[in-house]
């Protein structure tokens, strides 16, 4: 157990290690089977941290690992406070984190406090109880509309599609802005407060390092539960930010992430980020004062086409967010997006570009997160129907595949499925037989492989003088392309998403995504100088 008053002033304000952290997240269920199963589980991931020593990145973000009926892959939580058997049990999860911490690379957890699983012991309770009962207030059950109540309550769709209210037996609906099997909770409750201190406490107790918080911008509704305006046409998801959307970012949340940060600060060098899916950049930065969370998930790289022009806006606008409060974070793929080298097109041309991105992300300064495949260049999969199990894809009719095309197992070594993921080939989403030259153990060795250029980039980020300073210098450069330099370091980083060599700006080749042309940059390609 770890308190504040087991370290001193002088340790404790050393231990924000997050500053500048190079984050790994582990999609659970897809990084590595240890029981031949076919899904990823705990004691998987420990057989794999000299790897992740080996890649250099700092802590890892663990997917939802708690007990579940997978209804969202972990993402409906039947008991916060366990592990599924699915992927261990609660000795497992220790053993990695005691042996994490010997390889000197931290673990954070999520945490899921917007809903539970249908299956909760709560939700359970609330079915089994009447309207208006002390067991339904946990959860935000309301009458129907219409003259007999058959209506939904209002209008908001869910995430997943269709609508956010389901009825139950007698005749009340209860909202759940994801899928049905997660029922929201009443944040205006005190014992669902109570509830996620104790979770929190729990997990911190046994060692973690920190939590990302889930639909950080969720959780408080407002006042009434108003309809919103809907757009024909327009997707519900949760990539669409709409500061007039009532389901998201109500003031309230903002009391919910005061309480988080009042019991992670005791337990100093802990550290929470959330998933605040909010563009405007003021409203953004209400998530990161100094009482709520330590760092926010910001998206913008992520929904960044590939152009230099809108790249650095992404960057500007992420660095101005959070100037002077916190240090930015710098994503390009996770678990809910489809997966950088196929939004970059795909093919030779989406790898040269994913390289090129990488070096971008990795010569800013602030928190990196990286996801699980993307040090390989995995590329999203085209999966058949029979294979897809994401809720989108039957709560949208079967219109929209959902996200199983990013969640794909890794491929380790070997050149068939299951490519050292597990002992068996039936895992949970299949894997394309030719995904053999994406392996960790082809790459290990080949020095232009992807692999090699994250391990060369990370090397440099964690032991080179030039990336210090938390601001950037522009440079100006011709159209398609941008440069900046780390004030305080002198690193600078060129781009070039433009059809033509460039003139490199002045100074010595660091390292760079792909050959160069002399002294010119070729198009699809970053260079790093110093």
């Amino acid at each position: 157990m770890r308190r504040s008053s087991d370290l001193s002033p002088e340790i404790a304000e050393e231990s924000a290690w997050w500053l500048d952290a190079v984050f790994y997240q582990v999609y659970v269920r897809s990084f590595a089977d240890s029981n031949g199963d076919g899904v990823g589980d705990l004691d998987g991931i420990r057989s794999r941290l000299g790897y992740l020593e080996l890649l250099g990145v700092d802590a890892l973000w663990l997917t939802p690992f708690y007990r579940s009926p997978m209804a969202d892959h972990g993402y409906d939580v039947s008991d916060p406070r366990d592990v599924d058997p699915l992927f261990g049990d609660l000795a497992a999860f220790d053993r990695l984190v005691a042996d994490a911490h010997e390889h000197n690379i931290r673990v954070t957890v999520d945490l899921v406090p917007n809903h539970t699983s249908n299956q909760h012991i709560w939700f359970q309770q609330a079915l089994a109880s009447p309207p208006g009962s002390p067991e339904r207030a946990r959860y935000i059950f309301r009458e129907g509309r219409g003259y007999d109540g058959s209506q939904p309550p209002n209008n908001w769709p869910s995430i997943f599609g269709g609508p956010a209210w389901t009825r139950v037996a007698d005749g009340q609906w209860y909202l759940h802005l994801f899928a049905p099997q997660q029922p929201d909770l009443n944040w205006e409750h005190p014992e669902v407060r109570q509830d996620l201190e104790q979770t929190l406490r729990f997990w911190l107790d046994r060692g973690v390092d920190g939590f990302r918080i889930d639909v950080a911008h969720g959780m408080a509704k407002p006042d009434g539960l108003p309809d919103m305006e809907l757009h024909p046409g327009s997707s519900s998801a949760v990539l669409v930010d709409d500061a007039d959307d009532p389901r998201f970012d109500n003031e309230g949340v903002h009391d919910i992430h005061r309480m988080i940060r009042k019991v992670m600060d005791g337990y100093p060098g802990t550290m929470a980020v959330g998933e605040i899916w909010v563009k405007d950049d003021q409203r953004f930065a209400q998530y990161v004062r100094p009482d709520e969370l330590h760092l926010g998930f910001n998206f913008r790289l992520v929904e960044a086409s590939y152009d230099a022009d809108s790249i650095r806006s992404a960057i500007e606008h992420s660095l101005g967010a959070v100037a002077g409060i916190a240090p930015a974070t710098w994503t390009l793929s996770n678990h809910d997006v489809v997966r950088h080298v196929t939004r970059y097109g795909d093919g030779a041309a989406g790898v040269q570009r994913a390289r090129a991105m990488a070096l971008v992300e990795l010569a800013l300064p602030g928190v990196i997160y990286l996801y699980n495949g993307e040090e390989l260049g995995l590329p999203n999969v085209e999966l058949p129907d029979w294979a897809l199990q994401d809720p989108t894809w039957e709560r949208s009719g079967r219109t929209e595949r959902g996200r199983d095309g990013c969640r794909v197992p890794i491929p380790w070594e070997g050149g068939t499925p299951p490519f050292g993921f597990s002992t068996t080939a039936n895992t949970w989403l299949p894997q394309p037989n030719e995904w053999g030259g994406f392996t960790a153990e082809a790459q290990l060795e080949d020095p232009g492989s992807m692999l090699s250029l994250y391990r060369e980039a990370l090397e440099h980020r964690k032991t080179n003088p030039a990336f210090a300073g938390d601001e950037l210098e522009w440079y100006g450069a011709p159209p398609g392309c941008f440069a900046f330099r780390r004030k305080g370091g002198g690193l600078i980083c060129a781009l070039n998403t433009s059809g033509a060599s460039v003139p490199l700006p002045p100074g010595q080749v660091l390292l760079s995504s792909g050959p160069m042309d002399g002294d010119q940059l070729p198009p699809d390609t970053a260079v790093w100088l110093v």
